[in-house]
């Protein structure tokens, strides 16, 4: 799982603190899989020979779509992203679709998800996420789990009360 995102600025965030949250909450038990949860940031290209190593990867991120609202989830296969959704609403966004184009031409990129949602740009930095983003990573969370109980992998819940804000807080403080 590879989280995405600046999260200096609000809901952009997401995806590296959602990474963090996963990382924080669960356990992940499977007989056949290894789980590795990855705060990819802003990296993009610099991402290209980690990814590589795997053979299935989840991406957490922002995404925008035609008549979507703030919050809103989507769960997608990169080769076949829906139509009216765009994973490119800012630069990280753009580095990352270049880095995996990148990574098909050479053969390297893994099989590919993406767990987007539809943020709300804030002016402004900050680590507080919008109410919307907060409800709608719960969302995301959920769709990860269910999507890797399908994969034959359990998720252990180890930390039940912690929450995404509680996490991009705490990053906060740490720096």
């Amino acid at each position: 799982m590879l989280g995405i995102g600046n999260i200096m600025f609000s809901d952009e965030g997401v995806g590296v603190h959602l990474s963090r949250l996963i990382k924080r909450k669960y356990r992940f038990v499977s007989a056949e899989h290894t789980i590795e949860i990855i705060d990819g940031g802003t990296l993009a290209q610099l991402l290209t020979p980690i990814i590589a190593q795997y053979d299935y990867c989840v991406i957490f991120d922002c995404v925008s779509a035609d008549n979507a609202a703030i919050g809103d989830v989507f769960f997608f296969d990169y080769e076949d992203m829906p139509r009216g959704v765009r994973w490119q609403g800012s630069a990280h966004e753009v580095e990352m679709l270049q880095t995996l184009a990148m990574m098909d031409l050479l053969g390297d990129r893994p099989k590919t998800k993406i767990i987007g949602i539809i943020p709300r740009v804030v002016g402004g930095t900050t680590l507080q996420m919008t109410e919307s983003t907060q409800k709608g990573a719960v969302l995301m969370e959920q769709t990860l789990i269910t999507h890797l109980k399908e994969l034959g992998v359990e998720a252990k819940i180890v930390d039940p009360d912690i929450t995404i804000q509680q996490v991009a807080d705490e990053f906060g403080r740490e720096q």
